[in-house]
C-alpha cells in the first residue's frame, strides 16, 4: 500500500477552477492506477477520473468530461486533478485512491485512500 495525502480543495464560485494534488509515499507509486473519487452528503462514493500507471490511459466520468483533467508525475509521486468550469453539483469531498488493478475504476479495487479534501462550489 501507499499513503496518500490530498490538498487543494476549497470554496469557489461556479465557473471557477481548482487544482487538487495527491502526494503518495512509497517507492512503487508508478505501479499504481490512481483515481479521484468524490462523495457528496447522502450519496455513495463515485469515480471522477482515473489514470493508468504510465499515464497513457484515462477514464472520465461523463459528468466531468471536458472540464476536468487528470495528470500524474511519477518522479514526484503525485497525481493532479485540474477542475475547470466548476458547477455546484461538483460539491463533494474528493478522495484520491490507489489500485494495483489495471484500468479499474471500481472503488472496491482501490486499497489505499487519502483523507479527502472538501470542494465547495457556490452558485
Amino acid at each position: 500500500q501507499v499513503q496518500l495525502v490530498e490538498s487543494g480543495g476549497g470554496l469557489v464560485q461556479a465557473g471557477g477552477s481548482l487544482r487538487l494534488s495527491c502526494a503518495a509515499s512509497g517507492r512503487t507509486f508508478s505501479s499504481y492506477t490512481m483515481g479521484w473519487f468524490r462523495q457528496a452528503p447522502g450519496k455513495e462514493r463515485e469515480i471522477v477520473v482515473r489514470i493508468s500507471p504510465n499515464g497513457y490511459n484515462t477514464y472520465y466520468a461523463d459528468s466531468v468530461k471536458g472540464r476536468f483533467t487528470i495528470s500524474r508525475d511519477n518522479a514526484k509521486n503525485t497525481v493532479y486533478l485540474q477542475m475547470n468550469s466548476l458547477k455546484p453539483e461538483d460539491t463533494a469531498v474528493y478522495y484520491c485512491g490507489a489500485a494495483l488493478s489495471p484500468r479499474t475504476y471500481n472503488p472496491a479495487d482501490f486499497d489505499s485512500w487519502g483523507q479527502g479534501t472538501q470542494v465547495t462550489v457556490s452558485s
